[in-house]
């Protein structure tokens, strides 16, 4: 597989290529299929981004997005990716499009798995567009090394699309696309910012252990465009 870096000079550029780059793969999309998916990740480098996303002339009423993943809190606290999402992305014109929460109503982010998937039935699959961040210790969604359930969501042969995971260096238990649910996506995102990052991806792409480093997984088995900015 292949990895294409796009770098911009600033982060003003990056969102503005970006974006128009995102409006067209789902253009395209809806005008083969009559729909579109976008997944996306959460934290605060993509704010901007959505911001700017959400202002697109699209049809939008024909769009799914969701989450990446996402963390087992209640839909209104300050770490739910859903909340940003809906400050961010869900308003102006993009608030027609159909959003597909991970969080349910289960306390347990374990016994919400089969609710997830089931959930996702009506999410176009394919995704055509995937948007994932990456953490300094190579995490990416909720794929972390440290999690002791690491190796069971980068098992290409698992049929699960999602899975429950249990940080140990990170607060909140959380819900994950697999990496083979990541991996079935038309196009595949990873945004970036800061010199910080940059090193972070150099050292993945320097290694091949993905259970210390799990966006290796991703980079070695799906076509991933870098968009990155200082």
């Amino acid at each position: 597989m292949a990895l294409v870096q796009s770098i911009f000079e600033s982060t003003e550029q990056l969102n503005s290529a970006f974006c128009e780059r995102i409006s067209h793969l789902l253009r395209d999309a809806i005008d083969k299929r009559g729909s579109a998916s976008l997944i996306v990740s959460g934290g605060r480098t993509p704010a901007a981004l959505f911001n700017a996303l959400s202002q697109v002339d699209l049809a939008w009423e024909n769009v799914s997005i969701s989450l990446a993943d996402e963390r087992w809190v209640s839909p209104d606290d300050e770490a739910s990716n859903e909340k940003m999402l809906r400050a961010n992305l869900l308003v102006n014109r993009a608030s027609l499009a159909k959003f597909v929460p991970l969080k349910t109503q289960h306390a347990n982010a374990e016994d919400a798995v089969m609710a997830c998937e089931a959930n996702f039935a009506q999410v176009a699959q394919p995704f055509d567009v995937v948007i994932l961040g990456m953490g300094e210790d190579g995490h990416t969604a909720s794929l972390f090394p440290c999690s002791a359930q690491i190796a069971q969501g980068l098992d290409l042969s698992s049929k699960r699309m999602f899975i429950a995971v249990q940080p140990t260096t990170a607060p909140n238990q959380r819900m994950s696309l697999t990496l083979p649910a990541l991996l079935r996506a038309e196009h595949v995102f990873l945004h970036l910012t800061g010199s910080s990052k940059k090193d972070v991806l150099a050292k993945a792409l320097a290694g091949d252990d993905e259970l210390a480093m799990p966006i290796r997984a991703v980079l070695k088995h799906a076509n991933v465009e870098l968009m990155w900015a200082p």
